[in-house]
């Protein structure tokens, strides 16, 4: 059996390997929150980037550090989502709950409202 590198012994200090089809399920979720993130940065960009004639330029900002923020929490919650599930493999404890969930629901919803506003705005101005 090789012997792990010293970051893997570091991160993950204790247990056992876990089967490697549950690691790379891991890795695949961890893939897909990923994705969400970028989704979130490139809504959050393209929101400044393309809206200037829709919005107000203060508005519309805050909005889109709204959506480039909340892209960033889950990018960062995926990777300790991802570090939590394998130790939880590697010890045989239950799976953590994931609390990315509840801020990728709260932060759609956010976005959805402030957009809202911003059209009402709009068209009230107009």
């Amino acid at each position: 059996m090789s012997e792990r590198s010293k970051l893997a012994q570091w991160i993950l200090p204790e247990g056992q390997e876990p089967d490697p089809r549950f690691t790379l399920a891991n890795e695949r979720t961890f893939l897909a929150w990923i994705r969400t993130s970028l989704a979130f940065l490139a809504g959050g960009i393209a929101l400044e980037a393309f809206t200037a004639q829709a919005f107000d330029s203060p508005l519309r900002t805050i909005l889109a550090v709204l959506v480039i923020g909340v892209g960033l929490l889950i990018a960062a919650g995926a990777g300790f989502r991802w570090i939590r599930v394998e130790r939880s493999m590697r010890v045989g404890r239950p799976l953590p709950i994931p609390a990315i969930v509840p801020l990728l629901g709260l932060g759609a919803v956010a976005a959805a409202i402030a957009a809202v506003a911003l059209i009402l705005l709009n068209r009230l101005n107009s």
